[in-house]
């Protein structure tokens, strides 16, 4: 089966010179949902700005993206601006500062239809209110008339649901969809996610800290740690046999039934300064099982699906 999205070797800096993200490669399916799980920092979101061609010229330095085959580094800005919204749509982070505080929600929605499917304005109102009731949202006609600071923060992220899937994407981005929500809000905008997911057959990339959203919601997954992709696979074979130490420590720290009631197991030491350009394993200052090839050279274990960076792995 050939990938819907397919990132390959894919490297990303800031302004000054500090490389956020560092030869970064994975593959997003039709129907199927990819975690992208780290810390804070590691280069998640910037990933993500990457493929949808959001960051700043000249901050990719390398590497490419295709969507269902066709590069979107090197496609012209104006078709680039015609696969956004159509082809492929982002979540982004926080609903409360992602929805313009001064326009309508229905409004905001019904623009995408407007621009992408040439909707006349009646048509593309009442599309959005057809929207809004299809992710879950009641009295949608009057939640659409609502702006963003009327509505609650599970209702805004849903409107953002709503507005990435007005003109039918193959490929969703999900940027950290249910931070700052309350449990039982949070299962019911996985539950959606995964629902889309399945009903419309689109690729679904979920970027996220939190591995029992992976859990829930992903098939594959792809642990990142300092700019760096350290191990990929199937969510059930990565979870129940971790090769990267990281991803075994991190693992270690979840809470779990099990862990109740003993101290969970801390991640010792610190995460490299943002763009620092560390020799060999990255992750080698905190790691109990470094060797002395580990200071100067990054492995590169597996093909396809599970793959890993690390000459000493967990398991053996």
């Amino acid at each position: 089966m050939s990938a819907l999205l397919e990132v390959e070797r894919l490297c990303a800096e800031l302004p000054g010179g500090a490389r956020v993200v560092d030869e970064v490669s994975f593959s997003v399916f039709a129907g199927r949902s990819l975690g992208l799980v780290g810390e804070s920092g590691c280069g998640k979101t910037s990933a993500a700005l990457a493929v949808m061609r959001l960051l700043p010229d000249g901050a990719v330095t390398r590497g490419s993206v295709k969507l269902s085959g066709e590069s979107l580094l090197e496609a012209p800005e104006a078709r680039i601006d015609e696969l956004r919204g159509s082809q492929l749509s982002m979540i982004f982070q926080e609903p409360a500062t992602a929805l313009n505080p001064v326009l309508t929600v229905g409004s905001q929605i019904a623009e995408g239809l407007t621009v992408h499917q040439r909707l006349k304005p009646r048509a593309a109102a009442a599309r959005a209110v057809e929207l809004l009731s299809s992710v879950g949202i009641a009295d949608a006609e009057v939640k659409a008339r609502a702006y963003p600071h009327q509505l609650s923060g599970g209702m805004r992220q849903r409107a953002l649901i709503a507005a990435a899937l007005a003109c039918a994407p193959r490929l969703l981005i999900a940027d950290e969809p249910t931070t700052a929500l309350d449990v039982t809000v949070q299962a019911q905008i996985l539950s959606l996610l995964t629902g889309l997911k399945r009903e419309r057959g689109l690729g679904l990339l979920l970027i996220t800290h939190d591995l029992g959203v992976v859990s829930a919601a992903c098939d594959d997954v792809a642990v990142m740690y300092a700019g760096r992709i350290v191990e990929q696979g199937p969510v059930a074979e990565v979870f129940s046999s971790p090769r990267h130490p990281y991803t075994a420590a991190l693992l270690k720290a979840r809470p779990s039934l099990q862990s109740r009631g003993h101290p969970l197991e801390a991640l010792l030491g610190q995460v490299p300064p943002l763009g620092s350009r560390l020799e060999g394993c990255r992750f080698r200052p905190r790691c109990s099982r470094a060797l002395e090839v580990c200071a100067v050279k990054v492995p590169h274990v597996g093909e396809g699906a599970r793959r890993y960076e690390c000459h000493h792995p967990v398991g053996t």
